[in-house]
């Protein structure tokens, strides 16, 4: 496999504006999560930007990004349309979705993705999961739920649904983690088809692919990194780098 790891990014965020380019110790947000990607090695990286100063940013700190267009719908359109710009030869079979606010998201989160793409020829979308925090997330509607055939002690596994309604039962409830790797043709499949009924009805983009037959995998993190969402997370995020 050849991926290539790709980061939209745009400033226009509703609960945080300006995001991408927040101070956290000394280092704009977009530029700490370049440089995790950069240490998974799992292949060339680069910003898919929703605006002029995000790219300027990045290209300040010897990071690649690429110009999209600012109204595309969601960071799958941001990617495809950064891949094409970039890669039109479709040298890169592989694409990761890695989101532009996990300022301090382990390389080895990244290089799973790729992992599963590689060792499970049946997949055609990869994520990663997270144990839940704490009880409280079985009922929180912010908290995505993926429901997974994992056997136990398995750390990767087929996801059967995402779903931000409360969970029952003593199994695990696992933590969806933002974070895509696509084959390249999954890639260009999902974002030609349109929103459906499951994705409109839960607001979860990855739904449609699952109600088109795609087969979606997930491996087991031990924690979820941490994600800069609000004012709280930022002032978090700044304090962790300290």
């Amino acid at each position: 496999m050849n991926p290539i790891v790709l980061i939209p990014a745009r400033m226009a965020a509703t609960r945080l504006p300006n995001k991408p380019l927040a101070d956290i110790g000394g280092v704009p947000m977009i530029v700490r999560v370049l440089r995790q990607a950069e240490a998974a090695g799992a292949g060339p990286v680069a910003v898919a930007a929703g605006d002029q100063e995000i790219v300027e940013a990045v290209q300040a700190a010897g990071g690649r990004a690429v110009l999209t267009d600012p109204e595309l719908p969601s960071g799958s359109d941001r990617i495809r349309a950064a891949l094409e710009a970039l890669d039109p030869e479709g040298r890169h079979d592989a694409v990761i979705n890695l989101q532009g606010d996990m300022p301090f998201v382990d390389p080895a989160v990244v290089a799973a993705c790729a992992g599963i793409l590689r060792d499970v020829p049946e997949c055609d979308v990869a994520t990663v999961v997270a144990p839940e925090s704490s009880p409280a997330d079985r009922v929180n509607a912010d908290v995505v739920k993926a429901v997974l055939a994992l056997p136990e002690g398995a750390r990767q596994g087929r996801a059967l649904y995402f779903t931000r309604s409360t969970l029952y039962g003593d199994a695990p409830i696992w933590r969806h983690i933002g974070i895509y790797g696509y084959r390249r043709e999954a890639l260009i499949r999902f974002t030609e088809l349109p929103p459906s009924p499951l994705e409109r009805r839960e607001k979860l983009e990855q739904l449609r692919g699952l109600e088109a037959g795609m087969q979606l995998w997930a491996a087991v993190l031990d924690e979820a990194p941490i994600s800069v969402d609000t004012p709280a997370d930022l002032e978090a995020a700044r304090a962790a780098a300290r």
